[in-house]
């Protein structure tokens, strides 16, 4: 099976090098990689350029710099990529960060995953951090979810559910989409992926805008809103922020954004939520 690896890239170079030699010492050799220099004014071209013009698997493109939105920004960079490929000469589509390492068996142990579960829609490992000098799982997220960072994709399952959504929420929202098709997402923890880069940390809105924005590209009813903002505010122990989330969400409601997702998929998503939280707190 090959691979197509597309990795949306904005100021990297402290980074990419780390992420592109992690993927040149791959065991599995068939894969091709696209860079997508998403309007970087740093040293990240010229770090690219040095992997495309050593190995022929390696592309890329160059987009004009745009503003940064949580979410969006990177789907439209990823399908910028996509866009330039032809899919049927390959079998699995990645989304990879570039500021992960993976381990040189990866891509091979995804690969063999695929292959032997033909149930399986979307596979990745598990993301590690590092904290005085030791690296450990991020913690972000539950274990069962394959992160943003690290997504391969079964061709068939990808366009099955319509791709990636350019929209906040979208690395969410696919799993919630392909599970309600049929397929699987697998997580295989014996993958651990260094990622360099603590994920949040360039955002341009603030915590409480963030979640309230989140939970309305979600989809979710007011209902539903309301409960995970609730959760949100007792982790951090606050009642203005629980208020400050709910404001950001009914703004969103008030003007009417558009959603990336259609009414049956936010249907989907809403019966899924509201299952599991009968099932953990109502015990039904």
């Amino acid at each position: 099976m090959k691979f197509l690896i597309i990795i949306p890239a904005h100021n990297e170079e402290a980074h990419l090098s780390f992420t592109l030699e992690s993927l040149q010492h791959q065991r599995f050799k068939d894969f091709k990689v696209v860079v997508v220099n998403d309007g970087s004014i740093d040293a990240t071209p010229e770090i690219i350029k040095r992997f495309t013009d050593a190995d022929a698997r390696f592309e890329t493109i160059n987009l004009q710099k745009s503003a940064h939105q949580p979410g969006s920004k990177v789907v439209a960079a990823f399908k910028n990529g996509l866009n330039t490929q032809n899919l049927n000469e390959f079998e699995i589509i990645c989304k990879f960060d570039a500021d992960i390492i993976l381990p040189d068996h990866y891509l091979e142990t995804v690969e063999t995953a695929f292959q032997n579960h033909p149930e399986y829609g979307l596979v990745g490992g598990l993301l590690s951090v590092k904290k005085n000098g030791s690296w450990v799982y991020e913690g972000n997220s539950n274990k069962n979810h394959v992160r943003g960072p690290l997504k391969a994709y079964r061709k068939e399952c990808f366009e099955e559910m319509g791709g990636m959504r350019e929209t906040l929420g979208w690395d969410n929202i696919d799993a919630v989409l392909l599970e309600n098709l049929g397929w699987k997402e697998v997580v295989l923890p014996e993958l651990r992926v260094k990622l360099l880069k603590v994920k949040g940390s360039d955002y341009t809105i603030k915590p409480a805008d963030y979640y309230g924005r989140y939970f309305y590209f979600l989809g979710l009813n007011r209902f539903l809103a309301y409960v995970a903002s609730l959760k949100e505010a007792m982790k951090n122990k606050s009642l203005s922020f629980f208020l400050q989330i709910v404001k950001a969400y009914e703004s969103c409601r008030s003007q009417k954004l558009e959603l990336k997702i259609s009414k049956d998929e936010q249907q989907v998503i809403n019966n899924r939520r509201w299952n599991a939280l009968k099932k953990k707190w109502l015990k039904i």
